[in-house]
């Protein structure tokens, strides 16, 4: 079934608007253009270039805390579960980097993989293209249109040249192949959504199952839209994928969440105050105990010293 978010990308790709590596990544400006809440560094290429030291602190964020700053900030379609997982007790984080695959068509099939070649004779088979463009900490995003049978593009070989990569794992909107050896990788935290023993058939003039239309362009997973460069948070059985400009927003939230959640546990189990007082708005005196709580633990909670004393200097306890 084609939707409108596809027959989008592949006018951009026919119509030119497509540029270097296999032909069909999105040019730099039209990246810009479509991340224009983005004001900090980009890859060469546009994509928007989320912090490493914020996409670390991100893996404290829990998908409640994320999706509720999302939705706060109108956000709505960026949440997508019912993935099977390698490493499910794991988390993922990372900045994406997007493919489009659609059921396999000859024609565009072969004009596309005639382009790239083109460009550079050394240029392998297009699943590997956009797997050449990765680095360390993205993650790679695929619309694989929930391909099963004949349809795993992803096995332990590329499985293993995405984690040298990038030292992450992946979300696979189709089946993978090769799980065991996808499993052995170790770190490879990765979401999908079937596995199947076949692999994909990417013969234009005989079998031809996948035809990549897009890299690097704005894809549908389930039911999210992801940008290229939108920072992605895969865990407990779901993946968010939260807009680059939010993302310190959405860590700096949790982080204050998880800090007076630990303080109001502890009171709790002291028996300082009731549950009545910790689940409503808390009066000052609690405020003025929290603020002294955090002073006096600064250096043994699990939030970098530096963002608390950020907090404390804009409070007037």
């Amino acid at each position: 079934m084609f939707f409108p978010s596809r027959l989008w990308l592949l006018g951009l790709l026919l119509v030119g608007l497509a540029l270097p590596v296999a032909g069909q990544q999105i040019s730099k400006a039209e990246l810009i253009f479509l991340t224009p809440e983005w004001k900090g560094e980009r890859f060469p290429d546009g994509r928007p270039k989320v912090p490493d030291a914020l996409l670390e602190r991100m893996k404290g964020v829990t998908l409640e805390e994320a999706w509720a700053v999302l939705k706060g900030e109108n956000y709505k379609h960026q949440y997508d579960d019912g993935w099977m997982c390698i490493n499910p007790d794991s988390v993922l984080v990372g900045r994406a980097v997007t493919a489009t695959f659609m059921p396999g068509r000859p024609d565009v099939h072969r004009v596309i993989d005639d382009r790239g070649h083109n460009r550079d004779k050394r240029v392998k088979s297009q699943n590997a293209w956009p797997i050449d463009m990765l680095v360390k900490g993205d993650v790679y995003v695929v619309d694989q249109f929930g391909a099963h049978v004949d349809g795993p593009t992803i096995g332990d070989n590329l499985g293993n040249s995405i984690y040298a990569k990038t030292g992450n794992g992946i979300v696979y909107d189709g089946a993978v192949r090769d799980i065991n050896g996808l499993k052995e990788i170790g770190s490879f935290t990765s979401f999908f959504r079937t596995y199947h023993p076949s692999h994909h058939l990417n013969n234009p003039d005989g079998d031809l199952n996948t035809t990549l239309v897009g890299i690097n362009t704005p894809t549908r997973i389930g039911q999210a839209m992801v940008i290229p460069g939108d920072v992605v948070l895969g865990r407990d059985g779901g993946v968010i994928f939260i807009p680059p400009h939010l993302a310190e927003k959405v860590v700096t939230t949790s982080e204050i969440v998880r800090l007076r959640d630990m303080f109001g546990h502890q009171r709790l189990r002291e028996q300082k105050y009731t549950p009545g007082e910790i689940d409503n708005r808390w009066s000052d005196a609690i405020e003025k105990d929290f603020s002294q709580w955090l002073s006096s633990h600064i250096n043994e909670l699990p939030v970098p010293r530096e963002q608390i004393q950020e907090f404390l200097k804009n409070r007037t306890w």
